[in-house]
């Protein structure tokens, strides 16, 4: 199972940094790799509006 990132991204970069995997990627919203997402849920810890969610 890996993260989604939904519509309530403010894309302000916070997970990206977080992310051990580097399966987030920079957009108008932020996106996740699920392939390469490995669950561990490091971005949902530091998003401050709650966008990502496990799918």
């Amino acid at each position: 199972m890996a993260y989604k990132i939904g519509d309530a991204c403010i894309a302000c970069g916070a997970c990206q940094s977080e992310c051990p995997v580097d399966a987030i990627s920079e957009g108008s919203i932020y996106s996740i790799n699920a392939d390469a997402c490995i669950d561990c849920g490091a971005c949902a810890n530091v998003c401050p509006v709650d966008a990502p969610k496990p799918e």
